[in-house]
């Protein structure tokens, strides 16, 4: 883990343990200046782990997120790449159009996508994660879905047949999906196992499918394939992506977004 993150995990436990604090109280705790401490909240703010009233720090029990056994917190895949992410995320947010019935997926990058709909536009939306489930009930204007099952607290998913059905049902006009790793001979992959029936049931049941994947993940091999890239019309990332990959995606005849 790196100095970083090690620093974002400690400035978390603080807040957690002294039930509330100030960015003065965490400069002071974790050696750093009231400005990086800032930096560090405006970093963390999409991961909704921690809020701020009035000035004071306060840990979000109520957030989807969820500490895995090795004492990563998932609050950090969140904030990974955040700036990159949230482009990626405005970006698909842009494409959506009045009536459109969609499907989104798990993943950090599309939480921020349900959090960037615009709540003038009708929508039909399906989704089987809290954590996106969390971002868009609040939106009168759509039309919400939602796949239960058992519930998997590293990605916010819930998994089960009748999930899957509902999906299968569904005719999505766009659907958005996420993925840990893109490499052009092994595919698109995901981190888990118990993911691989609800992505490519997603992928299936949309007209136009869409990947949002982040730079960091291109040439990135993880355990579980789930699809080829030709299985998607069109892939959002950030403009950190390699020539490399814009040649080989254009190749393919997949529309290329860089946001």
């Amino acid at each position: 883990m790196g100095k970083k993150e090690e620093r974002l995990n400690h400035l978390i436990e603080t807040v957690k343990k002294k039930n509330g604090t100030t960015v003065k109280e965490l400069s002071s705790v974790l050696k750093v200046s009231e400005m990086t401490v800032r930096r560090d909240l405006e970093f963390l703010k999409y991961s909704d782990v921690l809020i701020n009233v009035n000035g004071a720090i306060l840990y979000n029990s109520k957030s989807s997120l969820q500490e895995a056994d090795s004492g990563y917190l998932l609050s950090l895949a969140t904030a990974a790449n955040v700036k990159e992410k949230t482009k990626i995320g405005q970006c698909a947010a842009s494409l959506l159009e009045e009536g459109d019935c969609i499907i989104i997926d798990n993943g950090s990058t599309t939480e921020i996508l349900a959090g960037c709909i615009d709540k003038e536009i009708r929508l039909t939306i399906l989704t089987c994660n809290l954590n996106i489930l969390n971002k868009i009930t609040s939106n009168a204007n759509a039309s919400i879905m939602f796949g239960g099952g058992y519930y998997h607290a590293d990605t916010s998913l819930f998994e089960s047949p009748e999930s899957i059905s509902l999906i299968k049902k569904t005719r999505a006009t766009k659907v958005f999906v996420s993925a840990a790793g893109i490499h052009e001979e092994l595919g698109v992959t995901c981190m888990n196992s118990y993911e691989l029936e609800t992505k490519r049931a997603i992928i299936k049941s949309g007209a136009v499918k869409i990947l949002l994947i982040d730079s960091s993940k291109f040439s990135k091999v993880t355990p579980c394939f789930f699809a080829e890239i030709t299985d998607f019309n069109m892939i959002i990332t950030d403009q950190n992506i390699s020539e490399e990959w814009i040649h080989k995606i254009e190749e393919k005849g997949i529309k290329l977004i860089i946001a």
